[in-house]
This record gives structure tokens, sequence and C-alpha cells, in this order.
């Protein structure tokens, strides 16, 4: 139900944040099951439980969020459990990474990427 009802990556992309969907499932099955809904989010398998288990996904599924900094890479945010149904609009994704909607009415440390409200909303089939 989560990966049926969020955003369009493409409204992600716009703020140069990326979304995937990392799962134990074969390959097969998941892009078998992405054919089948349409879905156009990247979708990974797992290989071995470390995962999961490294980033506190015990049971259901988890958001992670991280950020990279050249060949670095930093947990910023973790949420799991009924909280996570509250995300999935391209608003509430970017909320959860570290430079948020990167709009004007933010309150951003100086260097961090900002722009005029609304300005870059776009259908998901209209971005550059």
């Amino acid at each position: 139900m989560f990966a049926d009802s969020v955003t369009h990556p493409a409204h992600l992309a716009a703020r140069d944040v990326s979304l995937a969907f990392v799962s134990p499932a074969p390959q097969e099955r998941i892009d078998a099951y992405r054919e089948r809904m349409g879905w156009v989010v990247p979708w990974y398998t797992l290989v071995g439980e470390d995962f999961s288990h490294d980033f506190d996904v015990d049971e259901w599924f988890g958001i992670n969020v991280f950020l990279r900094d050249g060949d670095d890479v930093y947990r910023t945010y973790f949420l799991n459990g009924p909280a996570v149904e509250a995300v999935g609009p391209s608003w509430s994704f970017l909320e959860l990474t570290p430079f948020g909607l990167q709009e004007t009415t933010e309150d951003s440390p100086s260097g961090w990427p900002q722009g005029e409200p609304y300005a870059w909303y776009r259908l998901h089939d209209e971005y550059d």
C-alpha cells in the first residue's frame, strides 16, 4: 500500500532527492510487481539481513534518509511503525531531508539550496 501511494519520484528529483525501495524479495518478483502496478520508483533486492538490522528495520518497513556529501554518506533520519503512514506526498518526503523543501520560506543556513515557494512545481513529466 505504501509503494502504491507515494509520490512520483520526478517531484523529488526536482529537488535533487532520490527515492528507492529496498526489499528482501527476489528481483524477479519485484520487477513483475512493479510492471503490473506501473511503478517507476527503483526497487532493489537485499542480499542478507544486515541492511535491515543495521538500519533498525526489524519488522514491516521503515524510512531511512541519507545525505551524500562527495564520497561520504550520512544517515540523517529514520522513521518506522504507524508514523510511516503519514509520508507519501512530495512535501512530506522533502521535509524529512536535511535541506527540506529548499524554499525561501524556510530558515536555512547560508549556502543551502533555496528558491521561491511553488516555483519548482511541475507535473511529473514536465521536469527538465
